[in-house]
């Protein structure tokens, strides 16, 4: 909305606005700006849930707003983004756990059975209701910490039933979580009890079946899938990846977590969103994702967890120019983590990441590993004021403190979530 001021006989016109914010720096994340984009002493205009102009205090235009508030030198970035977490499910993996740390392996437990399928049977049982509890509850941790958007997974079904279940509870959370959530359909995640010894029977299922209803039903975002040697092969994959195009969406890997399987040159040969993990990614495999422009997730959760010791290489994703998110990973099993602010810290201290690609990684390349960059993920006019403000001396704190919630406030389209 514009108003028209008199001066000097002329009329000007003048933008109202529905908040100004004042006396705060901002990292906005701009690439090319800097490694934050800072701007000190700032202000933000938004009006209409957006950010309708940014910039140097000094050179805020002059203009009417239905409310005006002082930050009192406080930091704004763009609100934090997970865009890799298995939110929906029942039941936990502690025994796993233990069993792990008695030096039993990830494989070995879900070849005997664990792993995968001991959440998978679970969550077959739970209730839809009790479902968007849990799930709503570990939602509201990520929130608390500054998270305005988070992708949620299904795959803890592994039958059309029950996938169906989980997408509903998401697109339940959709509608009540005063945040954004990003729906991934995520049925070739493991191999079913069922299925055992039938991979290829199940993929049929996935994508004669369960694709086709959860494209019907408009229940997800993006189509993800597990290519590893205890999972899928990048062919079985190839397939899933087919289906899931030809109904026009948007793919994503998880991606040579345990071994390298080739996940990142299939990812980048169907112009993936992102390709997850990547602990063992060849360089090869770098450079396909590079040429693709896919985003390359590390989820340092899993890999502190599962006690793993090959990182991923992030040294030539850099050198590539290969976008780098981090993400929780949140799952009963491999990634017990509610928090991204954690996991922040652990990508510096496991992946030697700097603060600044921490804040990146959760904030402008989080967005485009959800196809979301048009709308937020920095701070700049026309985007989204989705707006994480923080009680911090600068931005490099958030991935140096653990354990200790810096968020003043949380700014969803603008409002108070």
């Amino acid at each position: 909305m514009l108003r028209f001021f008199a001066i000097h006989g002329g009329a000007t016109c003048l933008p109202d606005w529905d908040l100004i914010l004042t006396e705060l720096n901002v990292a906005t994340m701009v690439e090319d700006c800097g490694p934050y984009g800072v701007i000190e002493n700032a202000a933000v205009a938004i009006a209409n849930g957006r950010i309708s102009w940014i910039g140097a205090r000094a050179d805020l235009p002059a203009g009417s707003a239905t409310e005006s508030r002082s930050m009192g030198g406080r930091w704004l970035t763009p609100a934090l983004i997970d865009c890799h977490t298995h939110l929906v499910f029942a039941g936990n993996r502690s025994a796993e756990f233990e069993q792990r740390l008695a030096g039993a392996s990830y494989e070995e437990i879900a070849r005997a059975g664990g792993g995968i399928m001991s959440t998978v049977n679970a969550t077959r049982a739970a209730s839809a209701d009790l479902l968007l509890e849990q799930t709503a509850a570990r939602l509201d941790i990520l929130r608390a910490e500054g998270c305005a958007t988070v992708e949620i997974k299904s795959g803890y079904g592994l039958n059309l039933q029950t996938e169906l279940k989980l997408l509903e509870t998401i697109r339940a959370l959709k509608n009540q979580a005063g945040i954004s959530i990003s729906s991934t359909f995520l049925g070739a995640h493991a191999i079913p009890v069922e299925f055992r010894g039938k991979a290829d029977e199940y993929i049929d299922l996935v994508c004669d079946e369960m694709l086709p209803a959860v494209h019907e039903k408009q229940l997800a975002d993006a189509v993800d899938a597990y290519c590893e040697s205890i999972a899928f092969s990048v062919k079985q994959i190839g397939r899933v990846f087919e289906t899931a195009r030809s109904l026009g969406l948007p793919v994503k890997l998880h991606a040579d977590q345990l071994s390298d399987c080739g996940g990142a040159e299939l990812a980048a040969e169907f112009g993936a969103l992102s390709a997850d993990h990547l602990e063992y990614t060849s360089a090869k495999g770098v450079d396909a994702l590079a040429a693709a422009g896919s985003v390359a997730v590390l989820l340092p959760g899993a890999f502190l967890t599962l006690g793993e010791t090959e990182c991923p290489p992030v040294a030539l994703l850099r050198d590539r120019n290969v976008p780098i998110a981090i993400a929780t990973d949140c799952n009963p099993g491999t990634s017990p983590i509610c928090s991204l602010r954690t996991t922040m810290a652990l990508a510096t201290s496991l992946f030697r990441l700097t603060p600044a690609e921490c804040l990146a990684g959760v904030t402008r390349n989080a967005a485009v590993a959800l196809g979301l960059e048009q709308d937020r993920g920095t701070l700049e006019t026309g985007k989204r004021a989705d707006i994480a403000i923080w009680d911090i001396g600068h931005p490099q704190e958030l991935s140096y403190w653990i354990g200790k919630n810096d968020l003043a406030e949380l700014l969803v389209a603008g409002r108070t979530a």
